[in-house]
Formats: C-alpha cells, sequence, structure tokens
C-alpha cells in the first residue's frame, strides 16, 4: 500500500483502496492499476518465487550458502537471455524463454554432472560454484561478441530491474507459484523437513528419497528461472530470505511458506528504497 501510494503522484491509502476498487478518478486508476500495482506485483512475485527457491536448496543441500545465485542457476538463466538477445536479437518472449531454457538446462547439467546419489550436500554445492564460474565466462564472452546495442540490453537485463514492469512479465511467474508453490508446500514440505534429518531417517520414514529430491530440484530451478525472466538475475534474496525467515519464526526446518513471505518483503523493501534514493533511473515508477 505505500509503495503503491507513493512517488511524483502522491496518493493516500483510502485514495488507493478506491481505485482498486474501481471508483478511483481516470487519473488515479492509470498510475495505480497500469503502472504501480503491475510493479508492486511483479516484486512480491520474484521475491516469494526467489525465497522460496533459495529455502529449498538449502534444505536440499544442508548448507546455508545452497542458492540459485550461488549454485549456477541464474548464471545459466543469464545465458539463456544473452544466446536469444546476443545471437537471435530477440524480444520479450524470446528473453523470458531463454531465462527458463537456460535455467532448467543447467539444471540437468548440474544434476547429471553431481550424479544421481550427489544431488544433495557438499558435492552439489561444489559443482554448482563450478557450473557458475563456467558460465559466468560464457556470459562475458557472449558481451564481447555483441553489437552495442544488444550489449546495452543485456546489460541492462543482467542488472536486475522491476522498471516498466507489467502483467505480462509476471504473468508466467505468478502462473509457476500457484502450480508449484502448493506441490512443494502441501505435498513435499513434510517429505523435505525429513530429508533434513539424512537419506537413512527419511527412507525409514517412507520417504521416496530420489523422487521427491527431483521434484523439489526442479521445482526450484523453475522457479528461480520464472524469477529471472520478469526481473533479471536478482542477487542476494535467494540467500538471505530463508535465513532471516529462520532467525525470525526461530524453528528448525526448510520454513518455506515464512522465507517466500520474506522475500516478498525483501524485494518490495529494496524496490521503495531504490525509486527513493535513484528516481532519475526509474521512468515510471515515479509517477
Amino acid at each position: 500500500m505505500l509503495l503503491i501510494g507513493s512517488g511524483d503522484f502522491p496518493m493516500s491509502p483510502p485514495d488507493v483502496v478506491r481505485t482498486l476498487l474501481g471508483n478511483g478518478a481516470p487519473a488515479d486508476s492509470l498510475i495505480v492499476n497500469q503502472i504501480r500495482l503491475p510493479r508492486v506485483g511483479t516484486a512480491l512475485a520474484v521475491g516469494a518465487a526467489l525465497g522460496l527457491a533459495g529455502a529449498i536448496f538449502q534444505s536440499l543441500v544442508r548448507n546455508p550458502l545452497g542458492s540459485p545465485d550461488m549454485l549456477g542457476f541464474s548464471q545459466g538463466a543469464a545465458t539463456g537471455v544473452l544466446a536469444g538477445i546476443v545471437l537471435a536479437g530477440g524480444g520479450g518472449l524470446a528473453v523470458a524463454g531463454g531465462a527458463v531454457g537456460g535455467g532448467l538446462l543447467t539444471g540437468v547439467l548440474v544434476y547429471a554432472v553431481a550424479g544421481r546419489h550427489g544431488a544433495h550436500g557438499q558435492r552439489l554445492i561444489l559443482v554448482g560454484v563450478g557450473v557458475a564460474a563456467i558460465l559466468t565466462g560464457v556470459n562475458g564472452y557472449l558481451l564481447t561478441r555483441a553489437k552495442i546495442t544488444d550489449a546495452a540490453r543485456a546489460v541492462l537485463w543482467l542488472t536486475g530491474s522491476l522498471d516498466g514492469r507489467d502483467w505480462g512479465d509476471s504473468g508466467p511467474l505468478l502462473v509457476a507459484l500457484a502450480v508449484l508453490g502448493p506441490v512443494v508446500l502441501v505435498f513435499c514440505g513434510r517429505a523435505l523437513r525429513m530429508l533434513e534429518m539424512g537419506d537413512d531417517a527419511a527412507h525409514g520414514l517412507g520417504v521416496p528419497i530420489e523422487r521427491v529430491r527431483l521434484i523439489l530440484l526442479a521445482a526450484a530451478v523453475l522457479l528461480a528461472s520464472f524469477a529471472a525472466a520478469a526481473a533479471g538475475p536478482v542477487a542476494f534474496v535467494a540467500l538471505s530470505a530463508p535465513q532471516l525467515a529462520r532467525r525470525l519464526t526461530r524453528t528448525a526446518g526448510p520454513n518455506l511458506l515464512p522465507a517466500a513471505c520474506m522475500g516478498a518483503a525483501l524485494m518490495v523493501a529494496a524496490d521503495w528504497v531504490a525509486q527513493r534514493a535513484f528516481p532519475a533511473t526509474s521512468s515510471r515508477s515515479a509517477w
């Protein structure tokens, strides 16, 4: 509510609520429904997806450093986008498809190199860090081969931004959250808690270890990839949100829902600070 009502055209909370209910002035409706609300919605969705993906990775590898940007999946999404922009000169659809495709291919590569029985713990982290280093070099090479205009577009996307985002940008991510969120929270949440106790204990409690781990890895990779497609490879949120959520809730376990909420809060707060600290760099959000 604060982010929607603030900007060069400030609005009080009652005005924002009235506009959201369809009773606002035409100018208020334009600013709220077409400019500010899609941006806030994208921020919430991206933060929730990254927080949830980070919680899954950290729980599976049993390490607080486990996150998409540390394990190479964000770099893989960036590689897919750069390939679409630099090699094919693609537009918005190519960017989204490249991010998802690159993230998925990176997930398959990491899983294949780590091995079926190594897709957790230290081996997955080492393989992910190595793949991330390789893809960082590939991304740098692709930038050197791009035209100046394509390179500028690619660098802008690589920075990560919510500026100018609309429902078309966040639509695929919202669908992914609606589908994958219940799968992870409802159907795999208990199994993930059991896996944190070790494979032997989880197997003794009747958890189909390999199948659950594969589903969770696929869900986390998809969430991180769709988040990158919507706002670029935003760093640190997936790494920090699960840890902050765990410290606030003071409970053991993956804390999937609190991590998603914390990720959403971090993204919205960071966007609000960015708009206030650097107003000249945001062309639409300052309205």
